[in-house]
């Protein structure tokens, strides 16, 4: 293994290694941009990423108005029908062009056809936090007080009583 020259000694960001196999695959479903894809959830928010990905980008015999198709379980569906405007408002922002004209929602199950199974993460509800305990703060910060820049001390810190305190439990 050579090392190149720069900040990485070698070591390439996973992004530029998957970016053409990406985009490759991409291109053959209809997605002329990679980022719908691989950044859904930061385009669209959390909340319709749990409940809804892309499947396609199919475009019009002219070539214009392209249409999105989004699937979705159907218990979603009716949510997802009247947010389609503002859905396709966030997908034409990453395009930088009116690009897609319309977006068509697809049902499935959960379970069902290899194709059409629906693999949404759902976001857990946000625990109630327990009382930190100070002598974990403090192991926390000795561990981390020899750190000169601050940014990284305090994220020192923060990982530290993370990890001290589930040691606890």
């Amino acid at each position: 293994m050579t090392l190149k020259q720069g900040g990485t000694k070698g070591f390439k960001r996973t992004a530029t290694l998957l970016t053409d196999r990406i985009r490759r695959a991409g291109e053959t479903r209809g997605f002329a941009v990679s980022r719908v894809l691989t950044g859904w959830p930061e385009i669209v928010g959390d909340d319709i990423a749990a409940i809804a990905r892309p499947v396609n980008v199919s475009y019009g015999r002219g070539g214009f108005g392209a249409t999105l198709t989004v699937l979705t379980t159907g218990a979603q569906a009716p949510m997802l029908e009247m947010q389609k405007e503002q859905l396709r408002a966030k997908v034409n922002a990453v395009y930088g062009y009116n690009a897609i004209s319309r977006i068509r929602i697809t049902q499935t199950a959960p379970t069902g056809f290899a194709e059409g199974q629906a693999q949404f993460e759902m976001r857990s509800k946000p625990h109630a936090e327990n009382p930190a305990d100070p002598a974990v703060e403090q192991s926390a910060r000795d561990a981390a007080k020899s750190v000169e820049n601050e940014n990284l001390r305090s994220a020192l810190e923060l990982l530290g009583k993370n990890v001290l305190s589930k040691a606890k439990r």
